[in-house]
C-alpha cells in the first residue's frame, strides 16, 4: 500500500453507545457493573486501551454526569443507534467509528482487535454476521461505520427508517463471521443479564 493510498484511509474513532433508555432491563445498561465499573465506561476504556480515541454516545441529560469524558450528545431524540451514529458523523463526518453498545458485556481486547483486523475501508462498514438471522445480516451494534455509510444512515433518518442493521447492509458493509460468536451475546432483559452472568462465572471461575 503506497503513501497515497495510507492517507486515504479514514481515521478510526470509537462510539459507546450508551444513550438508550434500557426499558427492557428496567435500569441503565450502560451503569451495570459486569467488570468492576459502570459498562459505558469499561467499554470507553477498553477502546483507548487498543488505541482508538473514545466517544461516550449519550442523550442531552446524561451529558453532566459525563462531562468529564469526551461525548457526542444525540441531536435527534430518541433515535436509537442509528440517531447515535447520525449525530457522529455530523460531528466528524470523515471519520469511521467503531461502534459498540452497553448491553455486550462480553466484548473485550481480543474481539475489538479482531474486528479492525478485517476493516475494509473501501466499504460501507465491517460487522460480524449477526448469529439471530439466517440472511447474512450484520451486527450493526458492534461494528466499523466508514464514512461511506453516513449518506445511508442521513437517507434513513429522513425517511424515518432507523433499523441500524438494515442500514448497515444498504450501505455496503463487509460482513465476515465472528470467531467468538458468544462476544455478540447481548443483555437487553433481567434474564438475559442473568444468563451471561452465571456464564462468566463459570469462565472465570
Amino acid at each position: 500500500m503506497d503513501t497515497s493510498e495510507l492517507q486515504r484511509i479514514p481515521p478510526l474513532k470509537g462510539l459507546v453507545l450508551a444513550g438508550g433508555r434500557s426499558t427492557r432491563m428496567g435500569q441503565d445498561k450502560g451503569l451495570i457493573r459486569w467488570h468492576n465499573q459502570p459498562q459505558r465506561l469499561h467499554l470507553f476504556h477498553l477502546l483507548e486501551a487498543v488505541g482508538i480515541p473514545a466517544f461516550i454516545s449519550c442523550r442531552p441529560e446524561q451529558a453532566a454526569e459525563l462531562a468529564s469524558y469526551p461525548l457526542i450528545v444525540d441531536r435527534l431524540p430518541d433515535a436509537g443507534p442509528l440517531g447515535a451514529l447520525y449525530s457522529a458523523f455530523c460531528h466528524e463526518p470523515d471519520t469511521a467509528w467503531l461502534a459498540i453498545a452497553c448491553d455486550m458485556p462480553l466484548i473485550d481486547e481480543e474481539a475489538i482487535r479482531h474486528l479492525i483486523a478485517q476493516r475494509r475501508p473501501d466499504s460501507g462498514g465491517t460487522a460480524y454476521r449477526a448469529p439471530a438471522f439466517d440472511d447474512g445480516s450484520p451486527d450493526p451494534l458492534f461494528a466499523i461505520w466508514e464514512p461511506a455509510a453516513f449518506a445511508t444512515i442521513r437517507q434513513r433518518i429522513e425517511a424515518n427508517q432507523r433499523c441500524a442493521r438494515k442500514a448497515l447492509r444498504a450501505a455496503g458493509a463487509n460482513i465476515t463471521e465472528n470467531p467468538r460468536p458468544e462476544v455478540l451475546l447481548n443483555a437487553n432483559t433481567p434474564q438475559e443479564a442473568a444468563q451471561i452472568q452465571e456464564y462468566l462465572k463459570v469462565r472465570n471461575s
